[in-house]
């Protein structure tokens, strides 16, 4: 069901680094969100896909993790994401609909895989752009970082009033506040 692939698609942020993600598993998730709906049916979104050991350390230099986990640096040494796919537009479009949508799409499909993985949107571009030696013409919209989830994310409803910053316990388990469906609908 749509609903329980939803709930089980979380901002996975530990992974299992040693289980490794093929480049056949990350074409695959490429394959299924190049088939979803886009403005103008532009398809402007481009992707580079990192799966090796080497690529993805040079690539975690470059991302900020969690901003509301002010304490935490992103993932330790065999926590960190097995996979990333960096999504590309060129130069001058603009297409945020089209990366969400996509974005949202593979993370979905990654899910239904028993992958996990999470959007990156805080990077060091400039340096990012050095290390894929990317070509002039491409901006770096999205990072998604994929691989087993080796952590617990538990969804906790909460008023429109509370507070929305997610946090960890003690135990590492990961609470993501969400605000109740009635509070929501403005209309019904």
């Amino acid at each position: 069901m749509l609903k329980d692939l939803v709930i089980k698609n979380r901002s996975y942020r530990r992974f299992y680094q040693d289980r490794a993600v093929t480049c056949g598993q990350l074409k695959e998730l490429i394959n299924i969100g190049r088939l979803t709906a886009s403005g103008a049916n532009r398809q402007s979104v481009r992707y580079i896909l990192s799966y090796e050991s080497q690529k993805n350390e040079d690539i975690f230099q470059c991302l900020r993790w969690a901003g509301y986990l002010e304490d935490w640096d992103g993932p330790e040494e065999g926590e960190k994401p097995a996979a990333y796919i960096v999504m590309l537009e060129p130069v001058g479009v603009n297409a945020p609909h089209d990366e969400g949508i996509i974005g949202q799409t593979i993370l979905l499909a990654a899910t239904e895989q028993g992958l996990g993985g999470c959007f990156l949107a805080n990077i060091d571009r400039i340096m990012l752009r050095d290390i894929l030696h990317l070509e002039e013409k491409y901006d770096i919209k999205l990072v998604i970082a994929l691989g087993y989830p080796k952590e617990e994310v538990v969804l906790e409803e909460i008023s429109e009033t509370d507070n929305i910053k997610y946090y960890r316990d003690t135990k590492k388990v990961h609470h993501v506040p969400k605000i109740k469906l009635e509070d929501l609908i403005l209309n019904c």
